[in-house]
């Protein structure tokens, strides 16, 4: 029986809108509507301070939408008051499904900017054992994005489970960053998205930043792009189905 599946990735500037208001529930309220079974979110804070009131904002997503959930720092800095714990910055991925596996990673940086991640969870639906990718690239320099890369394209590789890539690379389709990880992968905006679909800003949307990759054993359904002004990104939202578990 075939494994039908709703993924969605989302850039949520640790809670802060269009209108510079920090409104974690706005972002939980676009995550609800959205109703993925797996979501991977980028610029997530953990304790990271005033900014986002010192919240751990994958936990408190994860529970009021009940789901499964991994967090993944690129970035750490020492605890200021109130905040009792190491401040973090990064990536989470909440899934309806328990998460089995879960492997970080952290991008080479070879001009210094900022750090840059790869997180990787494993899961299984219907007997089938499916590789989810988080990442988030640079976004100053495209030669440190062409090395994010090909590191991402190798860790696509590293194993023969299906994979779906999802995040902000930062890099339009056409970019030798988005050729890369698509040597192996299929963008699933080309496949079953209608227009350009861009992502970025979300107040008037000019570039295609954030994606949907998968392996070439699924099928993708319909891709599509949320409007919303709880971030400065769009989610993208992706139907697909994974192949027969036996």
């Amino acid at each position: 029986m075939t494994q039908r599946l709703r993924f969605a990735t989302f850039n949520i500037r640790h809670g802060v809108g269009v209108d510079r208001v920090l409104d974690l529930v706005r972002v939980a309220a676009v995550l609800e509507e959205i109703a993925a079974d797996v979501v991977c979110l980028q610029e997530v804070d953990r304790n990271w301070g005033r900014r986002s009131g010192h919240v751990d904002q994958a936990g408190w997503l994860a529970e009021r939408l009940g789901m499964h959930h991994v967090f993944a720092p690129n970035v750490e800095a020492d605890p200021v008051e109130p905040a009792t714990e190491r401040r973090q910055y990064g990536m989470a991925t909440l899934s309806v499904y328990p998460i089995r596996s879960t492997v970080r990673t952290l991008l080479d940086r070879p001009l210094g900017g900022e750090q840059r991640g790869l997180l990787e969870v494993g899961i299984v639906v219907g007997g089938v054992p499916t590789r989810v990718l988080n990442t988030h690239l640079e976004f100053a320099s495209p030669v440190e994005r062409v090395v994010q890369a090909a590191t991402i394209r190798d860790a696509v590789r590293s194993g023969p489970d299906p994979v779906v890539l999802l995040g902000d690379l930062n890099a339009q389709p056409e970019s030798e960053e988005i050729g890369l990880v698509t040597q192996d992968l299929v963008d699933a905006w080309r496949v079953a998205g209608s227009g350009d679909g861009f992502t970025f800003d979300a107040a008037a949307p000019f570039m295609r930043i954030d994606y949907v990759l998968v392996s070439t054993e699924i099928t993708v359904t319909s891709a599509a792009v949320v409007p919303t002004d709880a971030s400065d990104h769009l989610p993208v939202v992706v139907d697909l189905t994974l192949p027969d578990g036996g």
